[in-house]
């Protein structure tokens, strides 16, 4: 591998590694995985070396939270990497430049210049997975934050306590705090949702096809999470002013779900209703590598 120009990108999760090749900016060619060294920084950085060869730069996405102003990061399913300035130390291990990203960050790039934020200036992508994140891009540029948390909204005490009639108690999240939305609204959030309401244990597959199937207890269970998920989410966009939202994550390959949640957000914006905000993403196969392909040329200088 080598040539001007040609970044090799990887989308670090906390049990898998993907690399890929990049000749130009979104464009991405797999050269193949290998499992997550967790808790060795520098083992971490070997299993990355088979796949750099003489590419000039190396760009990451990975699941954690970069500080923009130490370049330190905060991520809690690689120890070996936390608190570490991972950028630094690979840059000074393979003697090239490093660009570092959020995971949905990366995916929010890849949204608005290559998927459903395609012809939008004002793009905020929205991760509903195993839990909720998001980020958000501006004429085609991440914007980042005090401390990297941009796009956090799963995050802080906004979930509410009543929803569709029903009473929800103040969850308490990994992050430490209570009463995040990341407890509500990503797919274990939905679980748990479905569990505390109905006294019923399902995955959030069979929640969604029982709901489909007019079952009343998931009835109950969607009405209750898409309004809890859908104010926060209208008052962040109230506040940031995007004009689409590309929805990623497991939640997504639902579009009958993310409709109906679309539908509930519009409820409550305050701008006059143009036609659907939520829209599933269509990067949505690897926007990890996409994302870091596009930053990386850019923030790297390689086009």
């Amino acid at each position: 591998m080598g040539g001007s120009g040609v970044l090799v990108c990887f989308d670090i999760g906390g049990s898998r590694i993907k690399a890929a090749r990049s000749p130009a900016p979104g464009v991405i060619e797999p050269l193949g995985e290998v499992p997550t060294p967790r808790d060795d920084a520098v083992a971490f950085a070997e299993a990355l070396r088979p796949f750099i060869g003489r590419a000039p730069a190396i760009a990451l996405s990975i699941t954690g939270v970069v500080a923009p102003d130490t370049g330190r990061i905060r991520v809690a399913n690689i120890p070996g990497l936390n608190g570490r300035p991972v950028a630094d130390d690979l840059s000074a291990a393979f003697d090239r430049p490093v660009w570092i990203g959020n995971d949905a960050d990366c995916f929010t790039l890849a949204e608005a210049l290559r998927g459903a934020g395609r012809g939008h200036r004002n793009v905020f992508g929205v991760i509903l997975g195993t839990g909720v994140g998001g980020g958000l891009a501006i004429d085609g540029r991440l914007i980042p934050g005090a401390g990297g948390y941009v796009g956090e909204w799963g995050h802080g005490p906004a979930a509410g306590t009543t929803a569709a009639g029903w009473t929800v108690p103040r969850f308490t999240c990994g992050c430490g705090l209570t009463g995040c939305i990341d407890t509500v609204g990503g797919a274990r959030g939905l679980e748990r949702l479905h569990r505390h309401l109905n006294a019923v244990e399902a995955g959030s597959r069979q929640i969604v096809e029982d709901w489909r199937s007019g079952d009343a207890a998931a009835a109950r269970t969607i009405a209750v999470w898409s309004e809890l998920v859908s104010g926060p989410l209208a008052m962040v966009l109230n506040t940031v002013g995007s004009t689409v939202v590309p929805v990623g994550g497991g939640l997504a390959s639902a579009p009958d779900l993310i409709a109906a949640l679309d539908l509930a957000v519009r409820e409550r914006v305050l701008r006059p209703d143009t036609g659907p905000i939520l829209k599933v993403a269509e990067a949505a196969e690897e926007p990890g590598l996409i994302g870091a392909s596009l930053a990386g040329h850019a923030e790297l200088g390689l086009g």
